[in-house]
């Protein structure tokens, strides 16, 4: 498994930079820079891309809503050029309260859209005259539509890749398998692996049957909160604010998706009872009731031989990338937890 680490979106973001080249010579082989509602991505990942050798870089993710797909095709051409070749495409729908709430878009037709800005940044990538006519984005716009001057173009610059590395965070069934079909690789969220066969399984088979042949195998990227050590286990605690947050949190009820797949992993009751205290305002409560065996079994937080047995779970239910995020006070902790995490997946 390879081992990477998502970046913290709120805060400290020139300091964990300044460390990256420590995590570099560790071992870590990619790292993820995510955007929600804060700084955006794309200028991040730039400077990440000049103050490193080796790493690969992602967004992690970008929301398919925020750019027209031409801008995504150019951003990503620009980034994966600034990095010699190291950047992978992440993209994702994120929900409504972000997308309409902060962007002021509708969020409509997840599905359709992020197959359509596939099928155009491939294009835009292999130089061609973008032309393209779908239910979603019409390149070049009609004449109806505009003032009728619109003309095919193809990408000034030369990409480094025609194929740059596509990455679509997903969790329902539908988009799952879609994603199994068209990109190079899929994040899902609070990964559990031993209900990821279970819980996805169906999807992944129904997408892969699709899957073009020059496709290689699907990365899956999953994601895991790191402490390795005896008396550890109680930083697990700090990792149900977070699980909280989405289950009760993101997303109004029957409109959540994250608490949709906390129904789907086995904890209906726990689930609704998180999402029912998280909107009344009793966070606390809410992140109190998340389940311990939910909290463990997404972490790799506890004695050796535990980080051991999860990474052996987490290869075995299908995980090819592991992003991991180093719970310790000093870089000097980090980069020594990056290193033995890096050492005991290549045990496994």
């Amino acid at each position: 498994m390879r081992i990477g680490m998502p970046l913290n979106y709120s805060g400290g973001f020139k300091e964990t930079v300044d460390e990256l080249a420590l995590y570099e010579k560790a071992g870590l082989d990619i790292v993820y820079v995510p955007e929600a509602y804060s700084f955006d991505a794309v200028s991040q990942l730039g400077f990440i891309a000049a103050r490193t050798e080796r790493l690969e870089i992602a967004s992690g993710i970008l929301q398919i809503y925020t750019r027209t797909p031409t801008l995504t095709a150019m951003t990503a051409a620009g980034l994966d050029y600034v990095s010699n070749g190291r950047f992978t495409l992440g993209i994702g729908a994120s929900g409504p309260q972000v997308i309409e709430g902060f962007h002021g878009v509708p969020y409509h037709a997840p599905l359709g859209r992020t197959r359509e800005i596939v099928e155009i940044c491939r294009q835009v990538w292999r130089r061609e005259r973008v032309q393209h006519q779908g239910k979603h984005y019409n390149i070049p716009l009609p004449a109806e539509q505009g003032t009728g001057l619109g003309k095919p173009l193809k990408l000034i610059n030369h990409p480094v890749r025609e194929r740059i590395p596509i990455m679509i965070a997903a969790i329902g069934p539908k988009n799952v398998a879609m994603v199994a079909e068209i990109a190079e690789a899929w994040e899902p969220i609070f990964y559990l692996p031993e209900k990821a066969g279970e819980v996805w399984g169906e999807s992944l088979a129904a997408g892969k049957a699709k899957r073009d042949p020059s496709l290689p195998e699907l990365d899956v990227v999953a994601q895991a909160p790191l402490a390795i050590g005896d008396g550890t286990e109680e930083l697990r605690e700090l990792i149900r604010p977070h699980i909280a947050l989405y289950v009760g949190g993101m997303g109004a009820k029957g409109k959540n998706f994250y608490n949709n797949l906390a129904r789907r992993y086995g904890y209906e009751a726990e689930a609704e009872k998180i999402q029912d205290l998280y909107l009344s305002g009793k966070k606390e409560e809410a992140a109190a009731a998340v389940p311990q065996d939910l909290l463990e079994k997404t972490c790799l937080i506890g004695s050796e031989g535990y980080v051991r047995e999860r990474l052996a779970a987490f290869k075995e239910s299908g995980v090819t990338t592991l992003n991991v995020t180093p719970l310790a006070g000093t870089a000097e902790e980090r980069t020594k937890l990056i290193e033995k995490v890096k050492n005991l997946a290549a045990e496994v």
